[in-house]
């Protein structure tokens, strides 16, 4: 005997979520992303200050070995542009110092700052962070070779 004769024709066959699952699983997903949203943006925000510190050292290597074959740090006027272009006044010049011939800026879009003599060691090389003020906390910290 053939069951399949005896099936209702218009019993169709469910499929799909309903919409309680659906807001369910819409609720968990938002829940999840306020708890762990903001712990990710806190560590993107800690690596541009551990990207600044990097690009510090970077920067403070190159202009010692500047010195190494040239015989002083790069002067004020001359500044970190002297590791990628060669000043006039300096004699043994055997760059560029950095990858790429170019000076990168900061994380947050910015130019390092340079100073000879500084105020901290023979040199110092620092960005003033996300709020481009001296000072602060956090991302706002300044990064320097301190």
């Amino acid at each position: 005997m053939n069951l399949r004769k005896f099936r209702p024709m218009n019993v169709a066959r469910q499929a799909g979520f309903t919409l309680i699952e659906l807001l369910v699983v819409l609720t968990i997903l938002a829940l999840l992303g306020g708890i762990v949203g903001p712990k990710v943006m806190n560590q993107l925000g800690g690596a541009k200050s551990k990207t600044a510190s990097v690009q510090v050292k970077d920067l403070e290597n190159a202009v010692k070995m500047f010195k190494i074959d040239v015989g002083r740090y790069p002067n004020a006027a001359e500044g970190l542009t002297a590791l990628v272009a060669r000043p006039s006044a300096a004699p043994g010049w055997n760059g560029p110092y950095l990858d790429k011939n170019k000076v990168p800026k900061d994380p947050w879009g910015n130019d390092y700052f340079y100073q000879v003599p500084g105020r901290n060691a023979e040199i110092d090389i620092y960005s003033l962070g996300a709020d481009k003020a001296p000072g602060g906390e956090g991302e706002n910290a300044d990064v320097g070779n301190w």
